[in-house]
This record gives structure tokens, sequence and C-alpha cells, in this order.
């Protein structure tokens, strides 16, 4: 038996109009949301220092965007650590394996970050969500930092990676 092209376009029309039914948004919402004004300002381009260090407006950027730091770091973590022994005794200013850990913040060697939420610490370990500042770019990464037999073990999310470092004497 053969059908007609008619028939078989109102079969593929059936499911359609059984969804017909009224529309889940109100005709008089609000279909968009704006930026807050910190994060259109946060996303300006940030010029670079003369010296090459991060500029000054980036490191201002990321704690004015999210306010104070969500935690203060612990200090079993506070202090030096190297990737390498040349790192922690570098005075040239080439130690890109060095991490420095403050109450505030954790420097790299051309970056600096700061915890801005989702934050779980231990006798051992401290994990957050950080905002990185750096080269004239903001980023976020998880990162978790835990003591394992004298070591840093420092792990990071997106890329996922994990460092590990010795404490600095």
């Amino acid at each position: 038996m053969r059908s007609s092209p008619f028939a078989f376009a109102a079969i593929c029309l059936l499911p359609l109009a059984a969804c017909g039914g009224a529309d889940p948004v109100a005709n008089g919402a609000n279909e968009t949301v704006a930026l807050p004004a910190d994060a259109n300002a946060a996303a300006k381009p940030k010029q670079p220092s003369p010296d090459g260090s991060p500029p000054d407006n980036a490191v201002a950027a990321a704690p004015a965007a999210l306010g104070a730091p969500a935690a203060a770091l612990p200090a079993f973590l506070l202090g030096r650590w190297g990737l390498t022994p040349a790192d922690c005794t570098s005075t040239k200013g080439d130690a890109k394996g060095l991490l420095v850990i403050a109450a505030d913040e954790i420097r790299f060697y051309e970056s600096r970050a700061v915890p801005a939420g989702n934050v779980n610490t231990s006798s051992t370990s401290f994990s957050a969500d950080f905002t990185f500042t750096g080269e004239g770019q903001s980023w976020k990464s998880f990162q978790t930092l835990q003591l394992q037999d004298k070591r840093l073990v420092r792990t990071t999310s997106g890329p996922m990676a994990s460092y590990t470092y010795a404490k600095c004497s």
C-alpha cells in the first residue's frame, strides 16, 4: 500500500502539535542578565609593568572583584618551597620553580594566587578555588596543597597536574 506525502507530513507534525502548550517563560520576563560592575572592570585588559613583573592593576583586580580572600593559608604551608634545590638558592631571579606561600597568597615565578572560595582544610592539606593573576592575565584554578613526608604536593585542575616541592632552608 502506498502512502501519500500528506499523510507522512501529518504524522511528522503530530508530535509538534502536541507540544504546543503554554510557554513556560512569562511574556514580560527579562531574559538577559548584566555582569556585575566589578566583573566588567576585571575583564578590561591589563598593562604590563615596565620591569616585566605582573602588572599592578592585575594584582589588585582579583581581590577587588572577590572581596577579601576566602581563607588564610595554614601556618604549616607558609614559607619558600622549590621544585629543585637550585630554586631555593638562585640569586639571579631565575628560580622558575620557587613557590612562596604567605598567609594570604601564593607567589610563583611570574604570577600570584589568592584563595577565592570553596575552601577545604585539614591538619595536612588546604584546597580551594584560587584566583591567579600574572603576565597581564587573570584566571581561576582549583588547587590542593598537601604535606606528604615533609614535601609539599601541589595538585591543580584545568589542566590536571601535580608538582612536588621541598622546603627551602
